[in-house]
């Protein structure tokens, strides 16, 4: 009889794990043991994939996207698991296999959690999820200086201990806009190279520049009312070069918001790359909104301010693994989105961090008192980000920033109307794109 032999393929690039505190052996050991506590102690950025036998399990970080997808061979099922579906799709095509793909069939890791998979053949069971990051919600004062100042130094050390692994003679760029998010990192990053005693002449804020976009006058202005505005380094490109089919290629996604983002991001990294071949390092804002609850609640009817204020990281995770909303082909919220970030960065040979995206960040604004503070004013809530982390700047940096009213990025490189007659079109033709790419 033919011994059955289960198979796991790594693809996850185990390079690109940036872990802080321990060892990947280390980290890889976490995840392996299942034990909630001891894989939130992983610092840093990380996808783990671990073995014993016929037990599988993986976790990563917000800011590391993870796919798996299982294929039936006859010695055995085999496990492959990568940051995208392409590079599944190419590994069963080496192996002739590619028959059994769909995009669909992929599965992504929800980030927050390790998902186990037993490697027992058919029927495969459901794999299982424990969460291993729970913030505490609601358990600081309503006082927003001792919130701001607890958000904005948890920022700080996430960026102090990044900045110290980046080599020395490596200059560092920020993704910048002169909004709350990219400001706020690009000050606090200013800061803590000061303080660690690192030339601040190696860091640099760049703005993509389409023309006629808001983001570059706000930029010169955020810059220029404190002194810094030799740090600015426009990014030129043409809005007649977006190409929203290389952006879906790129990010495999089709989410209309995700792909106008990531079409932005794209052509920002790529004028970077085209100007400075060897730049390696970059920082960026996003994941602010999502930690201060800051988006639009009227642009989706789906939303109320109470499911916003009364979901645990709702716009981190979506609706949560385990809820009739929570698509198995892709996660929720930032967990799904992050490619828009993550991709185009990635794609360029970008080396990145997302402060906002980190645990001990996302674990302060997770317990801000939002409901006491808002009392289910929407205009409250909207005002509150601005508040808390101006506040919080000035409290750790010295530094007053400049607060403009929100815009999402792709609306600031761009007028909203003139992208509207570049990128028209809907999620279902972005979808049907995105599947075609596998017919």
């Amino acid at each position: 009889m033919q011994p059955y032999v289960e198979r796991v393929v790594d693809l996850t690039e185990p390079k690109a794990n940036q872990i802080l505190n321990q060892t990947v052996e280390e980290a890889r050991a976490a995840v392996l043991s299942g034990a909630p506590d001891a894989v939130r102690r992983i610092e840093g950025s990380f996808a783990l994939i671990a073995r014993d036998g016929k037990t599988v399990r993986m976790a990563r970080s917000l800011d590391r996207p993870m796919r798996y997808f299982l294929a039936k061979r006859s010695e055995g099922p085999v496990l492959i698991v990568s940051p995208r579906i392409d590079a599944i799709y190419n590994w069963l095509k080496s192996e002739g296999l590619e028959g059994q793909f769909h995009p669909s069939y992929t599965r992504m890791v929800p980030a927050h959690y390790v998902v186990e998979i037993q490697l027992i053949g058919c029927p495969d069971p459901d794999p299982t999820y424990t969460r291993f990051f729970s913030p505490r919600a609601n358990s600081l004062s309503t006082d927003l200086d001792e919130i701001g100042r607890a958000y904005i130094s948890a920022l700080a050390e996430e960026i102090s201990q990044w900045v110290r692994r980046v080599p020395e003679a490596e200059p560092i760029g920020v993704c910048f806009s002169g909004g709350i998010d990219s400001g706020s990192v690009f000050l606090v990053a200013y800061h803590v190279m000061r303080k660690l005693g690192m030339s601040p002449s190696r860091l640099k804020a760049f703005t993509l520049d389409l023309g006629d976009g808001p983001d570059m006058q706000q930029a010169r202005a955020f810059l220029g009312a404190l002194g810094l505005g030799l740090f600015l380094e426009p990014i030129e490109a043409d809005a007649a070069s977006l190409n929203v089919e290389e952006t879906i290629r790129i990010t495999e996604d089709y989410k209309l918001l995700d792909v106008e983002s990531a079409t932005m991001a794209l052509a920002l990294c790529k004028g970077i790359r085209e100007r400075y071949p060897k730049w390696r390092y970059l920082l960026d804002g996003d994941g602010g909104d999502e930690n201060l609850k800051d988006y639009p609640i009227e642009e989706n009817p789906e939303l109320t301010i109470r499911s916003v204020v009364h979901n645990q990281m709702l716009y981190q995770e979506g609706w949560g693994v385990g809820k009739i909303k929570h698509s198995l082909t892709y996660s929720g919220g930032l967990s799904r989105s992050y490619t828009r970030t993550y991709a185009p960065a990635h794609h360029y040979g970008f080396s990145g961090l997302s402060p906002y995206t980190r645990p001990n960040v996302i674990a302060v604004a997770e317990a801000i008192p939002f409901i006491r503070l808002t009392d289910y004013s929407v205009e409250r809530l909207y005002e509150l980000k601005g508040e808390v982390v101006s506040r919080g700047v000035a409290a750790v940096t010295g530094l007053k920033m400049p607060i403009f009213p929100k815009r999402r990025f792709q609306h600031g490189a761009l007028p909203v109307d003139a992208l509207r007659s570049l990128l028209p079109m809907q999620e279902s033709v972005y979808r049907g794109q995105f599947l075609s790419l596998y017919r």
